[in-house]
């Protein structure tokens, strides 16, 4: 088979409610995310006598620790076969950054290997799989904007919202996830910040872990509130558990001035993207 590539995009919560605590120790989710299919991973197949996989980001963990990696050994299990593929993988998505780069790359990397391995899983199969790696990653399996319920893995699509312009921020700093949920239900706001579910042509935003984000981590919540504070936004939020801040903008024209801006007054090392969400 000739070697193909697959595009593993980016997301955005455009809203997270936390619902509670369950039983198994997740907790109860309620998020509506789109894709940004600007900001994408590349993943690069061929076949091979065995399974390798390489990644031309050395921070990336390139063992059996990388989700790409753990995809193959789940797919391995669940066909019942050993994995005889090459897999390349060109970072663009910053990872601990909330936007599911990581996620993204598992769900790619099971639908190629699938396709390598003349499609030995159905949907239903893939999805355990992809579910048995991590909540957000069916979501990848999908095309279209989704309703994501239960600990994540729980998927309903729903119509396309519309098409927002928005600008990504993000510091060098990560926040990893279980930390987030952990702190959740004993934090509490971070005063002078903006709290308040926004609405954007009809779509609402809020993000129940800012609250334990934004205590822990002052400096996104400045960020979130700088951008508010801007005439070139309309709203602003946390993606996921942070750390990326996006501003859904008035004019797309003035994503980079307002990139530089945030450089310039908030950190001159903050990593920036603008472009569209999923239509």
């Amino acid at each position: 088979m000739t070697p193909f590539t697959l595009q593993a995009p980016a997301k955005l919560n455009l809203s997270l409610r936390i619902l509670g605590k369950r039983e198994d120790g997740f907790h109860e989710i309620d998020t509506l995310m789109v894709k940004l299919p600007g900001l994408a991973d590349t993943l690069e197949f061929g076949e091979s006598d065995e399974f390798s996989f390489s990644c031309d980001d050395p921070t990336v963990p390139g063992d059996e620790g990388n989700l790409v990696v753990k995809a193959a050994r789940a797919y391995e299990a669940a066909a019942g076969i050993s994995c005889r593929c090459s897999i390349s993988l060109r970072k663009r998505v910053p990872h601990g950054a909330g936007l599911g780069g990581g996620s993204s790359d598992a769900a790619a990397a099971l639908l190629g290997i699938n396709r390598l391995h003349g499609f030995k899983l159905g949907v239903e199969a893939l999805h355990e799989a992809a579910a048995s790696l991590g909540s957000d990653i069916p979501f990848f399996l999908t095309s279209g904007a989704s309703r994501c319920t239960g600990r994540g893995e729980i998927i309903t699509p729903v119509p396309q919202p519309p098409v927002l312009p928005v600008l990504l921020l993000k510091p060098a700093f990560s926040v990893p996830t279980p930390d987030a949920y952990k702190r959740w239900k004993q934090s509490f706001q971070v005063s002078g910040i903006s709290y308040s579910q926004q609405e954007v042509q009809g779509v609402v935003l809020e993000n129940d872990l800012e609250r334990p984000v934004f205590e822990k981590h002052r400096f996104l919540a400045e960020v979130k509130q700088w951008l508010l504070d801007r005439d070139e936004t309309h709203a602003a939020m946390m993606s996921g558990s942070g750390s990326t801040v996006f501003a859904v903008l008035k004019d797309p024209a003035d994503a980079e001035s307002l990139a530089a801006a945030a450089r310039s007054t908030l950190d001159p090392g903050l990593w920036h993207w603008a472009g569209v969400t999923e239509g």
